[in-house]
């Protein structure tokens, strides 16, 4: 085990020496590689502060990685019989990636999740369905994993067969649900089709710990999903599967994400397009870079997460808790560039949260290679609204995001729900 008790509460300059003697033992580690060697060039990094004269590494070097030197690529440095456990990416955004975790992976994985989940308000005495792909994806088993490290009881339903889920969750009295927040309007048209008179909230359900997919930083999302189900709904499970599954989550007290995983990631921000190193403090916005201080298997160094995220803040919360404080602002492949302008869907799913006559559900569909000089919108339309909201829709968008829009309007029930991941931006013929 290579992580550090209550990292999460700790203030930074008490981690600083944790960390600095990680790195000094995962160093040569990842240099032993051969992914890292040739990419380092005889380059050395002997303190965290040198990390920045390092390349960067990226998804697309570990997807060549393991097309040339399958199935886990030449940056495995354990020897394959200590693999314990083997995930698979969920290939949302391209080729799907093979995951090897050692048993002391696994270990460490659980523990920074279960601060997450708990952070959120998991512990003994609930009773927490988990409704993840455990088909291989990180987010099925080794999301059960940190939810019984909670202290929980967890009921491992999975994905599919949400008529019978409804009965479980009311015979076994269970109070947590585990799932993408796309997964509970699965739920509530299961509810509406099969069992006259119920409503999601006589369910019982006390605790949505959600993740996989962006939503919650949405507060017409978020309330209507609390007013709907009765329930506290928190995003309890960011991670990169990539890196590691499960490293930050909210707490009771505020909306924003703690980065809990201090003990085992070191993380940077920089300019997404042009690489530059920003500041890692309040205000500043850039993509995540995550280095591994404790990892077996796969370790990676300056890994390129796609993430564009946002510092809020490095005091102590109300929860007590000193890991620094975060909101994710969207990916950089899901970026969409309108007349200059980068836009990103979650902003646009708050213009749509505050039409109470929209269903929340959209899609941006992109036809050609961008840029943009209009952002196309499809906006499905809630049960009983009335079609004329378009140019409304326009005028939001405009107003709140600063770029022309054209917005489809479609009938309710139009687009699909998903249980797993729901995919925001649609790209055709060739756009990038």
């Amino acid at each position: 085990m290579a992580t550090l008790a209550k990292a999460d509460f700790l203030p930074a300059a008490e981690l600083l020496g944790w960390q600095q003697e990680r790195w000094a033992q995962q160093r040569a580690w990842v240099a032993g590689s051969p992914l890292y060697r040739g990419l380092w060039s005889g380059r050395s990094a002997p303190r965290l502060e040198d990390l920045p004269t390092l390349p960067l590494s990226d998804k697309a070097m570990l997807r060549a990685s393991q097309r040339t030197s399958p199935p886990f690529g030449d940056y495995l440095r354990a020897d394959p019989s200590e693999v314990r456990r083997i995930h698979r990416t969920s290939g949302t955004t391209g080729e799907a990636m093979n995951i090897a975790l050692s048993a002391e992976d696994a270990e460490d994985t659980a523990i920074v999740g279960a601060r997450a989940q708990g952070a959120s308000g998991l512990g003994p005495g609930h009773r927490v369905v988990h409704c993840l792909n455990y088909q291989l994806w990180m987010g099925g088993f080794t999301d059960h994993t940190t939810l019984e490290a909670t202290g929980a009881t967890v009921i491992p339903f999975g994905v599919g067969g949400s008529e019978k889920l409804v009965r479980t969750i009311r015979e076994l009295c269970i109070t947590a649900i585990s799932c993408t927040p796309s997964y509970p309007a699965v739920l509530e048209r299961t509810i509406a089709e099969h069992f006259p008179g119920l409503r999601p909230a006589d369910l019982g359900l006390k605790l949505g710990l959600f993740g996989g997919e962006a939503g919650l930083d949405d507060p017409a999302f978020r309330d209507r999903l609390e007013s709907t189900w009765g329930f506290k709904a928190r995003n309890a499970n960011y991670g990169v599967s990539d890196v590691f599954c499960n490293f930050a989550g909210q707490c009771e007290h505020q909306t924003d994400l703690h980065f809990i995983g201090l003990d085992v990631l070191w993380p940077e921000l920089i300019e997404p397009e042009s690489s530059t190193v920003k500041p890692w403090r309040e205000g500043e916005t850039g993509e995540l870079v995550l280095t591994h201080l404790s990892r077996v298997c796969q370790p990676l160094a300056r890994f390129r997460t796609g993430d564009i995220v946002t510092l809020i803040g490095f005091g102590r919360c109300a929860c007590g808790r000193h890991a620094p404080r975060f909101r994710v602002v969207g990916r950089s492949d899901d970026m969409v560039v309108v007349r200059g302008l980068n836009v990103f869907p979650t902003a646009v799913a708050a213009v749509l949260g505050g039409f109470a006559a929209l269903s929340g559900e959209y899609r941006i569909r992109l036809s050609g290679r961008g840029p943009y000089d209009v952002l196309p919108v499809e906006a499905e339309l809630a049960a009983g609204a009335a079609p004329d909201l378009a140019e409304a829709v326009v005028a939001a968008i405009k107003r709140e995001i600063g770029v022309t829009a054209s917005v489809t309007l479609l009938p309710p029930g139009t687009l699909p729900r998903t249980e797993g991941k729901t995919r925001r931006v649609i790209r055709e013929g060739g756009a990038s």
